[in-house]
């Protein structure tokens, strides 16, 4: 099989915590196993780590090729060496969702108190529970700043909740085609399709998975319900039109006569092949609970973020409309969050994510290309006080290994910076007045600058660290040159 651009071969991992996972209904899941899957190579500073959250009914297998498989990973072509999800620059990680079936702990795995699976004995989930077993992944493989989280459909929720519950994490955040909550439409479709299930005479309550029997009728229509929803109007007449499917004339009848009537079923029912019915139900269940409004305000809701977002909306999208999108681009805007929101044009509906490689490529790789001083700046600088002697400044500089440091006011205005080139003409004439010896005229740079122009202006005044200031030109971090460089290569 040839792979082209691809990683090959990839492996599905697992993770089991040592501890219990404790959800938003206050019921404890007992150490839950996570399914995950890596691409790429972690950098040393471990900064470089970009978090994939994967839709409704879509597992770890981001990228790549399982050994036997005949598809790759799901979102293969916007993954891996030279796309624009780099796995040369990026090291990327997607896990399953709590609740799924895919590997991760749901209602499909043994119970540990009764050795049998849970069933509904397994506790009602939410979009925030996914996202806080994702964060223990991320501990247990001790990364603590992403470089981004992306996600579209159920995955731009906990893409957005991540920056929410975790806003110091990361530094970019992807949301497409999601929503920041479930409106009475998208609930009443989840209400439909599970009441699909339910009423299969073979989900015996949830517990069927000793017998024979499985609600696979229930779960085929909740399916073609949900299916109907990613399509658009436009796709679906050129895809089937009124096209008959192996006939010319109509039956007159109630069996399957229209090329959509026979392409939905097909799709139910390979479906029930590959997912467990109870897992879909406690999965649009939390759909619907997904809400980060805080009394009732988006824009208070969303006032956590510090990540540089970008929303993506699909015109054609009637499930997670660009009205839904533009609402949390407002709600950002009016937060000042640094946002920037495209509209893909595409006829195939929701699932467009998934089919519109150009487009989606563009946007995406533009996005994180152009980054910010902000995005690599030392946030916690070390500075030195302007009432200061030439001794503070050597040992400060020794104990922090450091070889620029600015020097500022009581109010952390910038006055001046030391080198240790200062340090040693300072030696040389017998100084130990800070002042005489310092650059008062000091080249510096803001958060929002391109890391581009601002690396082009250290290397044509030869200099090694830039400090960062606001508009009261107060230092809030520095920059060097080592950090450019590793942002170009990572």
């Amino acid at each position: 099989m040839a792979y082209g651009k691809s990683l090959g071969i990839v492996e599905t991992q697992y993770y089991t915590l040592n501890e219990d996972l404790k959800l938003e209904s206050n019921n404890n899941i007992k150490k839950p196993i996570i399914a995950y899957e890596t691409y790429g190579t972690l950098n040393s500073q471990k900064t470089n780590a970009i978090l994939i959250c994967h839709a409704l009914t879509g597992d770890a297998h981001v990228a790549g090729w399982h050994k036997g498989a005949d598809k790759s990973g799901w979102w293969n072509t916007i993954v891996g060496p030279g796309k624009p999800l780099d796995t040369n620059k990026y090291f990327i990680i997607c896990s399953n969702v709590i609740g799924s079936c895919k590997g991760t702990t749901g209602p499909n795995s043994i119970n540990p108190d009764t050795q049998k699976e849970y069933a509904l004995d397994f506790p009602i989930i939410t979009i925030k529970d996914m996202v806080n077993l994702q964060k223990k992944l991320l501990d247990y493989l001790e990364i603590s700043q992403l470089y981004a989280v992306i996600g579209g459909s159920m995955g731009g929720m906990q893409a957005l909740q991540w920056t929410i519950t975790y806003p110091n994490m990361m530094k970019n955040a992807i949301i497409i085609a999601s929503a920041a909550y479930s409106n009475p439409q998208q609930i009443a479709f989840n209400a439909v399709e599970r009441r699909a299930i339910i009423e299969d005479a073979n989900w015996n309550n949830g517990n069927y998975y000793n017998s024979n029997k499985k609600p696979e009728q229930g779960l085929s229509v909740a399916r073609m319900i949900g299916h109907i929803t990613y399509l658009s109007n436009d796709s679906m007449y050129e895809k089937f039109g009124r096209r008959l499917q192996d006939k010319e004339f109509f039956s007159y009848d109630f069996g399957t006569e229209f090329q959509v009537e026979s392409y939905l079923e097909y799709q139910g029912v390979s479906f029930t092949k590959k997912f467990d019915a109870n897992s879909y139900l406690y999965l649009t269940k939390a759909l619907d609970y997904f809400d980060v409004r805080k009394n009732n305000s988006l824009e208070e809701g969303l006032k956590p973020i510090k990540a540089r977002m970008l929303l993506i909306s699909i015109n054609s999208d009637w499930l997670y409309t660009p009205g839904h999108m533009e609402e949390i681009v407002l709600a950002l805007r009016a937060n000042n969050v640094d946002v920037s929101y495209s509209k893909l044009n595409s006829e195939y509906g929701h699932d467009s994510f998934l089919i519109e490689n150009g487009q989606m490529n563009y946007i995406i790789t533009n996005f994180l290309s152009n980054a910010r001083v902000k995005d690599v700046m030392n946030k916690s600088p070390i500075t030195l006080k302007e009432n200061k002697t030439v001794k503070d400044a050597a040992e400060l500089m020794l104990k922090n290994n450091k070889t620029h440091i600015p020097v500022v006011k009581s109010n952390n205005e910038l006055v001046g910076i030391i080198t240790s080139w200062d340090l040693s003409k300072s030696i040389a004439k017998n100084n130990n007045n800070i002042e005489e010896i310092m650059t008062k005229n000091v080249v510096t740079c803001r958060e929002y600058d391109s890391l581009y122009e601002v690396a082009l202006k250290m290397e044509k005044q030869n200099i090694s660290g830039l400090p960062v200031i606001n508009k009261q030109k107060q230092v809030i971090g520095i920059i060097s040159s080592s950090s450019i460089r590793f942002k170009n290569n990572i």
